[in-house]
């Protein structure tokens, strides 16, 4: 009986995928990845294997979530270790367990090999913690567009709350955002905006929701990026003013 291993990739960086997932990967005989994906984490897998690109992005599916189920199966009547590999961590917004479920009714074993999502640790390299005792007391993480391609509903539910406010897949809906959450919040809550997080290409704003739209607009901002509202976003200008510290010293040398 073949097996499905279903991998999370992690947010970008190549180094933040857990050895479980090296090593698994340097067995796999076909591996089924996403566009998320750092490609440099193909290069553990053997010669032999055969890597199949299945990246998908909002509005522009170039392959659809049901042929995807069936090359998992088809290949696993020729394979005995196939991996799909998916940005983050496959079982949040990732339609992992969607995976899981058809491979096992077509007969395949299935292990899961959890990442580093991107909705934690993206907003931790940026020196954002998502929870802080005496600012917040819980954390939501919701996708920001839907399936239907519309604005998750969720949104405005958890902008009445105090939380922290991750949104993923949001920057196509950032203006109905920014309304929502300044009516709930006033136009001085902390935002901040990172795109490609943690790889080498990573730009990010951090400022308030009455000013995000003109700093997203003027530093060229969009998807892939990571969207967190909540007054613990402010502590992200630290890494800004590390940044500038460190180039003050550099110069110096």
């Amino acid at each position: 009986m073949s097996t499905l291993y279903l991998i999370g990739a992690g947010p970008g960086d190549p180094e933040l995928i857990t050895l479980k997932a090296i090593n698994v990967l340097k067995k796999a005989q076909v591996v089924l990845y996403d566009a998320l994906v750092n490609p440099e984490l193909l290069k553990y897998c053997s010669k032999e294997c055969e890597l199949v690109y299945v990246g998908k992005k909002p509005g522009i599916h170039q392959y659809q979530q049901i042929y995807i189920n069936d090359m998992i199966v088809d290949n696993g009547k020729q394979y005995e270790h196939v991996v799909r590999l998916k940005g983050g961590d496959p079982f949040v917004f990732g339609r992992g367990h969607e995976e899981l479920e058809h491979a096992r009714a077509h007969g395949m074993d299935v292990e899961i090999v959890p990442g580093i999502s991107s909705a934690i640790s993206v907003p931790a390299m940026s020196e954002i913690p998502v929870t802080k005792r005496g600012i917040n007391e819980s954390f939501w993480v919701i996708t920001g567009t839907t399936s239907s391609l519309e604005m998750s509903s969720d949104i405005a539910l958890a902008a009445k709350s105090s939380a922290t406010v991750v949104i993923l897949m949001g920057m196509r809906h950032l203006s109905k955002i920014v309304d929502l959450f300044t009516n709930a919040r006033g136009q001085s809550e902390a935002i901040a905006v990172i795109q490609n997080g943690s790889r080498d290409d990573e730009r990010s704003a951090f400022c308030e929701l009455h000013n995000v739209e003109n700093q997203v607009e003027q530093l060229g901002l969009g998807s892939p990026a990571i969207i967190v509202i909540g007054e613990v976003a402010r502590f992200g200008k630290q890494r800004e003013l590390k940044e500038m510290i460190t180039s003050v010293n550099q110069d110096s040398l």
